[in-house]
């Protein structure tokens, strides 16, 4: 009792260092059992990739390639590490043949999916930079229409992995985020999202899963970064040095669209049986005795494009990928034009909104919906765009909705939900 006492008055008289040693230990045990629940889902992981791993394959059917795309410069240099301590094990267990490309340097995915062979599965591990130059590189080939088919799994691990929210359910854990984004390429459920075709004066198109952007909000979010001393203030402190240049800050441009178009309805695959040689010879026969009727040219409906000039603080061109509806009747992107109206006040506030949704289209933006749109620009226009969160000169562009384009995995429990409020 004695000694008891003795530590309590020794701890009572050293209060600053008790509080202190308090806190480490605190932290420490917080710190070592969160790394214990992350060995505990990585375990867990693993023993439902081994299910996929024992599945027997007949010998007539060959081992699934899957091609994966790494950029390890993604997350601050932490991409490599969080790629192979939590999805590369599962990968392996599954029974997946799997081939891993490390990327050295900007563009090169582009100039490595030339020379890609056939797969069966593309994985992209990275942030948005790696995922547009993968889609890019994959759509720019000339058997685009074969590779395009190919699903293409997204393993978030970049600092801005815009796509995980349509993918994947909302998750604070990183470790269990990537651990789901895995497990959904094995379980193989799939949702089809659009692409923008982007195309310029000079260079190839470039292709987008989420959308275009130009204005201010633009240029202050790419200048947050030179802010980092001031905290959590250096959002406020990029848009308000950005009021200070020119007041009011006008985009000024022409654009021209054209409007929604109807979707198509998607018509079951079925597979006729050959018919008897008796009846396939009567048809070519009749096919080659009778003359073929002459065909009437169908009259051309001139398509219905309109023009509108426009002045904006922000102009935005986006997929419905974000918030995809899986039985829309109709196939456009969404255009947004900001008016240059707001004051500084509420510039710096939304400036604050804008980095966490860099894509919101606030109240009082004009709103169209388009399948195809020309952005002409004034000549010597200064500035950047920014597609897909990757910097691009700006210039006059051409942008053309591919709807339903590519084929991404995605959770399960996600596409159900989708299905659910669609109806």
């Amino acid at each position: 009792m004695a000694k008891v006492m003795k530590l309590f008055h020794s701890l009572r008289n050293h209060w600053k260092k008790t509080t202190v040693g308090a806190c480490l230990l605190t932290w420490g045990g917080n710190w070592l059992y969160g790394k214990h629940c992350d060995n505990l889902l990585r375990r867990a992981a693993c023993q439902e990739a081994q299910v996929f791993g024992n599945q027997i394959i007949p010998p007539s059917v060959q081992i699934k390639k899957a091609t994966v795309f790494l950029n390890p410069a993604a997350c601050k240099g932490k991409a490599r590490s969080l790629f192979e301590k939590n999805a590369a094990p599962i990968l392996h267990l599954s029974g997946l043949d799997v081939t891993v490309v490390k990327t050295d340097y900007e563009g090169q995915a582009k100039k490595l999916l030339e020379l890609m062979e056939n797969t069966d599965m593309i994985i992209i591990a990275g942030g948005d930079g790696i995922l547009q130059e993968v889609i890019t590189g994959l759509l720019r080939r000339a058997d685009e229409a074969a590779f395009s088919k190919i699903p293409i799994g997204f393993i978030p691990l970049g600092k801005t992995s815009t796509l995980s929210h349509t993918l994947y359910s909302e998750n604070i854990n990183q470790v269990q985020c990537i651990i789901d984004a895995t497990l959904s390429i094995l379980r193989g459920e799939t949702i089809p999202l659009d692409v923008l075709q982007i195309k310029g004066n000079k260079e190839q198109p470039v292709f987008a899963v989420t959308g275009l952007r130009w204005g201010s909000y633009r240029d202050a979010g790419a200048k947050v970064s030179k802010y980092w001393y001031l905290g959590p203030l250096k959002i406020q402190a990029a848009h308000f040095f950005n009021t200070l240049k020119e007041w009011p800050q006008k985009h000024v441009a022409s654009l021209t669209y054209l409007g929604p178009t109807p979707r198509p309805p998607e018509e079951p695959e079925q597979k006729t049986s050959r018919l008897p040689l008796y009846i396939r010879l009567y048809k070519r026969l009749a096919h080659f005795w009778t003359p073929a009727p002459k065909e009437i040219p169908e009259e051309v409906v001139p398509e219905a494009w309109e023009e509108t000039q426009l002045s904006a603080i922000e102009f935005s061109i986006t997929t419905q990928n974000r918030h995809l509806d899986l039985k829309r009747t109709e196939d456009f992107m969404n255009i947004c034009i900001e008016p240059d109206t707001v004051s500084k006040g509420d510039y710096i506030k939304r400036g604050h909104q804008k980095m966490q949704d860099p894509h919101l289209c606030p109240e009082g933006s004009q709103c169209l919906q388009a399948s195809q749109c020309m952005l002409q620009l004034p000549e010597g226009t200064e500035g950047f765009l920014s597609i897909d969160s990757e910097e691009y000169e700006a210039m006059p562009v051409e942008v053309r909705l591919l709807p339903r384009k590519l084929q991404f995995f995605c959770d399960a429990r996600k596409k159900e939900q989708m299905l659910q409020g669609a109806s």
